[in-house]
């Protein structure tokens, strides 16, 4: 007879796995935990001081167009590669708002835990005293006369005077005290991120809602604060032209001085402000000497000359007083580069402009103009005239202190006359028009700048250095002491034992602690001895 076997039982089914959602909730919390990490915030620290560095060895647009347009012309074939990385723009680059914005994440992640834990720190009394204190790196015993709470306190008042925190307990192996101090430490070090971390805010918003603008004014004339009259300017993205503070410039005079070496001694601006139609105020200002208005300035920036040209045409009209700033080519000399366009002059079919080379103090070698000193000692100026057509109207952007080169390649512009004339001297054209070097002005490049977060950055750059020294300096120390009575009896013995963090030089700390309390204990009164019970006399 055959038996059936029985049926097994089936298998248990495997528990189920995590699903989806909790398995991309555990990855996005560890992935949070590194980022929020001092680690993570140091690293990202390095790399943006690492990617602020291009911005530093190469030309920027945000501060000068022509010179990032020079480096094309000389790099030809690297400007085009480090401009698709935003090399040009470093301060604006994706890349750089990345890290700058991973920063500041991982700043907000590691401080804000840490403070709150903090806060819960400095509510908290000491902790109790380990069950061997002996083990602790610094520790020892004292044997003291004194009874086990007259050596408490004796231990308690020292620390105290001190500046522990004291707490006293009655622990398992008898009584102690736990007293701790150094709390400081912690907070500096709070103060220092929690000020980057301001710092990081400060120069965001200045960079969000800030501003500046630049432009050459010659002794005369003026500017009021608007986008279209400045020659280069950069504004944040919340900044509209309605945002700008109303306020016009007006320079009078600017004074260069010199050292007889020729090197700049000092450089001064005597201007007028106010708002428009106001009140108008004077004030001279310097390089390190700027303007300050509400959180605006005015900075002068450099300096230069402005040559002052006539031109009469064959009618007999006049066009005086045309003075045009001319760039400076040797800042040692302040040998000047520039031009004057003239598109409309009537009586005129052609249009009509000045290239010259302007010379503070001139003096001719073999033909050629030159400059031997900044000071306009002897003004002279080489003058090439062109005649034709100047392309102001084409649409192209062109600069107003020099000619398009293009249009002379062309053909369009040709040259008509040249001189090298000091102050008063003239040449004439062809079709009779006389040029005029009439004199010369001085101009003065002016900064306007409005950075709301200025204050904000110097609040935290004082708090953050006020947090790296409490970091530095400040030391977090605990001290424990238990007693128990002494075995041969009338006495006590005192164990202490210290733990310090940061700041070094612990031994000799408790050294200088336990040579204290040994004088201390010792001046203290002895404990006194329970009497003999008295025994009654025998019969």
């Amino acid at each position: 007879m055959s038996v059936e076997a029985p049926p097994r039982p089936a298998a248990p089914a495997p528990p189920p796995g995590p699903s989806a959602g909790r398995r991309l909730g555990g990855l996005l919390l560890r992935w949070w935990r590194r980022l929020t990490a001092m680690r993570t915030a140091i690293v990202l620290l390095f790399l943006l001081a690492l990617a602020a560095v291009p911005g530093s060895l190469l030309p920027q647009r945000a501060l000068s167009q022509n010179n990032v347009n020079q480096y094309f012309a000389d790099h030809p074939e690297l400007a085009p590669v480090l401009d698709r990385l935003y090399l040009f723009d470093v301060f604006s680059s994706p890349w750089f708002a990345a890290v700058y914005l991973l920063l500041f994440v991982s700043l907000i992640g590691c401080v804000v835990p840490r403070a709150a834990e903090h806060a819960r720190a400095l509510r908290t009394p000491p902790p109790p005293a380990p069950r061997n204190l002996l083990r602790l790196p610094d520790s020892g015993r004292l044997a003291a006369p004194a009874a086990p709470g007259a050596a408490l306190d004796v231990v308690e008042e020292e620390l105290r005077v001190r500046r522990f925190r004291v707490v006293r307990r009655e622990g398992a192996r008898g009584p102690e005290l736990s007293a701790e101090k150094g709390y400081l430490k912690e907070t500096g070090n709070l103060v220092f991120h929690l000020s980057l971390l301001a710092l990081l805010l400060g120069l965001a918003g200045g960079k969000l809602w800030g501003y500046e603008g630049s432009i050459l004014v010659t002794e005369g004339q003026g500017f009021c604060n608007s986008f279209q009259q400045y020659d280069t300017y950069s504004a944040g993205p919340l900044v509209d032209s309605g945002d700008l503070n109303p306020l016009c410039v007006d320079l009078d005079q600017f004074t260069a001085e010199y050292e007889e070496n020729l090197t700049a001694a000092s450089f001064t601006a005597d201007i007028r402000y106010g708002a428009p139609a106001g009140e108008e105020r004077s004030r001279t200002i310097g390089v390190n000497d700027p303007l300050r208005l509400d959180g605006d300035r005015v900075y002068v920036t450099g300096h230069g000359f402005s040559p002052t040209f006539t031109v009469t045409v064959p009618d007999g009209t006049t066009f005086t007083d045309l003075t045009v700033p001319f760039l400076p080519s040797d800042l040692q000399t302040l040998a000047s580069e520039g031009a004057l366009k003239l598109p409309d002059i009537p009586g005129r079919e052609e249009q009509l402009a000045l290239e010259g080379f302007f010379a503070p103090t001139g003096l001719v070698q073999g033909g050629v103009l030159t400059s031997v000193d900044p000071r306009p000692l002897a003004p002279q100026v080489a003058v090439i005239a062109y005649s034709g057509y100047l392309g102001l109207d084409s649409g192209l952007p062109q600069s107003v202190y020099s000619l398009d080169q293009s249009q002379i390649e062309r053909g369009r512009l040709t040259e008509v006359g040249s001189a090298n004339l000091s102050v008063g001297e003239s040449f004439d054209l062809p079709d009779g028009t006389r040029i005029t070097f009439s004199g010369v002005k001085e101009f003065a490049a002016l900064q306007y700048s409005h950075d709301p977060g200025q204050l904000w950055v110097l609040g935290a750059a004082i708090a953050l250095l006020g947090g790296l020294l409490g970091m530095l300096l400040l030391r977090r120390e605990r001290v424990f002491a238990r007693v128990e009575p002494s075995a041969g009896g009338g006495g006590t013995v005192l164990t202490l034992a210290s733990l310090t963090r940061g700041g070094g030089e612990s031994g000799s700390r408790f050294d200088a602690l336990s040579d204290d309390l040994r004088d201390a204990l010792a001046a203290a009164p002895p404990a006194r001895t329970a009497p003999d019970p008295e025994v009654p006399p025998r019969d």
